[in-house]
C-alpha cells in the first residue's frame, strides 16, 4: 500500500508570510474589538492597546525564534513537544484548534451580521465552504486572496482615519489616558484586543510552506505585528477624537459611528463592506492555520491518521481543511458564538504561554530570556483578566483536552 504524501511545498516568500499574518490581525477585530475594549477599559483603552501590543510582542519574538528552529507545520504544537515534552504541544495545539475554530465561527458569524442581518448564519455557512474551497486550492491561491483582502481593507481603514481626525469634530481632549475602570479593566481590555492581534501565529503554523524558513519567519512575523500595531493605534486614536471612550463603549459598529459622528454618513456603508471584506479575510486565515495545526497533531496520532493526508496535486492538508470546514460551516449554522471569542482569547493566551516556555529553553543567557519571561507573565495576567465565564469556560475545555490525553497514554502503556 502506497502512504499517503505527507509533505508541503515551501512556495511563500517573506511579502507572502507577511500579508498572510496582517490578513489575520488586520481582520474584523479592528471593526469590533474596540467598542468591548472601551466598554470595559473607559479611559484606559489606549494603555490596554499598549498592554496587548507588548505581550503580543514577546509572543511573536518567542515565535519567531521557534519558528526558525522547527520549520513545521503545527506552530506552538510543534515547538511544545520539541522543547518541553509531548504533553506541553499536545495542550497547546488543544487549546489552539478549539479556540480558533470558535474563532472561525465567530468571524464567519461575522460576515453574515455585515452582509445580510436577516440571514446571518447562512451567510455565514457559504462563506466557510467558499473559504474552504479556496484553502482547498493551494496555498498560492489562499495568499493571493488574502493580498486583495488586506488591500481593500487597509484602504477601508486609512479613509476612516482621514476622516476622522480632519472632521471638525475631532477632539484631542478626547484622548484621555488616564485608568477610569482601573488597572482591572485596562488589563481585561488588553485581552479582548490581543484577540485582534494574534494573528501572526498564522506565520509560524505555515513554517513548512515558507521557502528558507530560518531567514523568512524571523522577518515575517515582526513586520506584520508591527504594522498591525500602527494600523490600530491610528484607527484607535481617530475614533476615539470623534466618540470618546463612552461613545466607543456604547457603538455596536464602532467605526460606522466615528465616521457618521465625524459628518460623512455616506462613508458607513463603505466601511461595513469593509468590514465583512475583513472577517472574510480573518476567516480565511484562520481555516487555514487550523488545518495545519490538525495535520500536525493527526501526524502524530493525537487526532485521526487520515487528516495527515496531503493532496498530491494542490500540496495541501485537504482532508484536514474540509473536516475543519465542516465542524465550523455546522457551528455557523447552528450557534451565536459571540460570547465565545471571550474563550477563544483565554485558548490563545495558553498556546502563546506553552511558546514562551518553549523559547525559554533554547538559550540560558539571561538576556535571552528576557522576553520568554514577560510574554509567559504577560499571556497568564491577561487570561485570567478576561471575564470569569470566558475564564472558567476555557479552563474547563483545556482541562478536559488534558484528561483525554492522561486517557489515550494510559490505555497506551496498558
Amino acid at each position: 500500500m502506497t502512504l499517503p504524501d505527507t509533505g508541503l511545498r515551501r512556495t511563500l516568500g517573506v511579502r507572502d508570510a507577511v500579508v498572510v499574518g496582517l490578513g489575520s490581525m488586520i481582520g474584523a477585530g479592528v471593526f469590533s474589538a474596540l467598542g468591548p475594549a472601551a466598554r470595559a477599559a473607559g479611559s484606559g483603552l489606549l494603555p490596554g492597546l499598549a498592554v496587548a501590543a507588548v505581550v503580543a510582542y514577546c509572543n511573536a519574538m518567542s515565535s519567531a525564534r521557534l519558528a526558525a528552529r522547527y520549520p513545521a507545520s503545527g506552530g506552538t504544537y510543534v515547538y511544545g513537544r520539541e522543547r518541553l515534552g509531548a504533553f506541553w504541544g499536545y495542550l497547546a495545539g488543544w487549546a489552539f484548534v478549539v479556540g480558533k475554530t470558535a474563532s472561525c465561527a465567530a468571524m464567519a458569524l461575522t460576515v453574515g451580521a455585515y452582509v445580510w442581518p436577516a440571514q446571518a448564519h447562512a451567510v455565514a455557512v457559504a462563506a466557510v465552504l467558499a473559504l474552504t474551497a479556496v484553502n482547498y486550492g493551494g496555498i498560492q491561491k489562499s495568499a493571493w486572496l488574502t493580498r486583495l483582502i488586506v488591500a481593500v481593507v487597509l484602504t477601508v481603514l486609512v479613509s476612516v482615519v482621514v476622516v476622522c481626525l480632519s472632521s471638525g469634530r475631532a477632539d484631542a481632549g478626547r484622548l484621555d489616558l488616564g485608568l477610569s475602570s482601573g488597572v482591572g479593566g485596562a488589563l481585561q481590555a488588553a485581552g479582548l484586543l490581543f484577540f485582534a492581534f494574534a494573528g501572526y501565529a498564522r506565520i509560524a503554523t505555515l513554517g513548512e510552506e515558507v521557502r528558507d524558513p530560518a531567514r523568512t519567519i524571523p522577518r515575517a512575523i515582526p513586520l506584520a505585528l508591527g504594522i498591525a500595531l500602527v494600523v490600530y493605534a491610528c484607527v484607535a486614536v481617530a475614533v476615539l477624537s470623534v466618540l470618546g471612550s463612552a461613545g466607543l463603549g456604547r457603538a455596536a459598529a464602532p467605526l460606522a459611528e466615528a465616521v457618521r459622528a465625524a459628518g460623512v454618513p455616506g462613508l458607513a456603508p463603505v466601511v461595513r463592506v469593509g468590514a465583512a471584506v475583513a472577517a472574510l479575510g480573518s476567516l480565511l486565515a484562520l481555516i487555514l492555520g487550523v488545518s495545519r495545526t490538525t495535520l500536525a497533531m493527526a501526524r502524530d496520532r493525537h487526532l485521526p491518521g487520515a487528516l495527515a493526508a496531503v493532496h498530491p496535486r494542490f500540496q495541501v492538508p485537504h482532508r484536514a481543511e474540509l473536516a475543519v470546514g465542516a465542524v465550523v460551516a455546522v457551528l455557523a449554522a447552528t450557534v451565536d458564538v459571540r460570547g465565545a471569542i471571550g474563550f477563544s482569547s483565554f485558548g490563545v493566551l495558553a498556546y502563546y504561554a506553552v511558546a514562551n516556555a518553549s523559547a525559554w529553553t533554547l538559550s540560558r543567557a539571561p538576556i535571552a530570556r528576557v522576553v520568554p519571561v514577560v510574554g509567559v507573565l504577560g499571556c497568564a495576567t491577561l487570561a485570567f483578566a478576561l471575564p470569569v465565564v470566558s475564564v472558567a469556560v476555557g479552563a474547563g475545555v483545556l482541562a478536559a483536552g488534558a484528561a483525554a490525553y492522561g486517557v489515550r497514554r494510559l490505555r497506551g502503556a496498558r
